[in-house]
């Protein structure tokens, strides 16, 4: 059988996807216990063009229709200008899909070499890119920015702290910035990343490939924890249900990550 057949993909660009109850349980679960949309809300996704914010693009769409609150749906992607990676092709997706969408280019490895000192580039830049995700938040009147880290992003950054800076930390659900005017969220935390893997192939996502490949170019300390989370769950089935639950007292930490 031909096994593209089976493929379930959109009948056209601004359907709404019908996401699996393996994927909107737990983004369900994790909303309403952190309260992390609110009437009236307008909701700017960062989207890197990655499966992980793509899923959650949709995620949002779904829940806009079916939730029992009103909030908006805006989009920013940040292009670092990384010889490579090309995110462009997102703008034709989003006017499909009748999304505001705000597309920032910025030199990023420019500013680096001018300004990073004791710090590793992708930390430069997820601040940087952060920074900019601020600004046009404000000029939009975004409320809540909305970030597409799933379980195994919490878990990996969980054991980089541990083991590398001695504290008991790691991203949080739901926290207002340093200037308190913006609400960060992160709906994904009880999600798998092999459930938005599975899903941005489902439905033929317009996924960018290696959405950083400055960072794919040597190995990384969180691909390094990612392979040893990996490891141990082949001898572990239950391996991620235990970090959830070891986790769940840090995610209400109200410091900044």
């Amino acid at each position: 059988m031909n096994t593209q057949s089976q493929i379930k993909k959109p009948l056209n660009r601004g359907e709404i996807l019908k996401i699996p109850k393996s994927i909107i349980k737990p983004v369900g679960k994790a909303v309403t216990e952190f309260e992390m949309i609110k009437e009236g809300d307008h909701v700017l996704l960062g989207l890197s063009g990655g499966k992980d914010s793509l899923s959650l693009l949709h995620i949002l769409r779904h829940l806009q229709r079916h939730a029992p609150i009103n909030f908006s749906i805006s989009a920013i992607t940040v292009d670092p200008e990384i010889e490579g990676f090309d995110p462009s092709r997102l703008k034709q997706y989003l006017a499909d899909l009748n999304i505001p969408y705000f597309y920032e280019s910025h030199d990023i490895t420019k500013q680096a070499e001018e300004q990073m000192k004791n710090d590793s580039f992708c930390s430069f830049c997820s601040r940087m890119k952060r920074g900019i995700m601020y600004s046009v938040a404000r000029r939009e009147g975004c409320n809540v920015l909305a970030l597409g880290q799933h379980l195994d992003d919490l878990a990996e950054s969980f054991l980089m702290s541990a083991f590398r800076g001695g504290q008991l930390r790691t991203m949080k659900a739901n926290y207002t910035n340093q200037d308190g005017d913006i609400r960060i969220i992160r709906p994904m935390i009880y999600v798998r990343e092999s459930q938005t893997t599975e899903f941005s192939k489902e439905f033929d996502l317009p996924v960018i490939p290696d959405s950083c490949p400055a960072c794919y170019d040597m190995p990384t300390e969180r691909e390094h924890m990612k392979q040893l989370l990996a490891k141990e769950e082949s001898h572990n089935n239950g391996l991620f249900n235990s970090i959830r639950t070891a986790l769940s007292p840090l995610y209400s930490i109200k410091e900044a990550d």
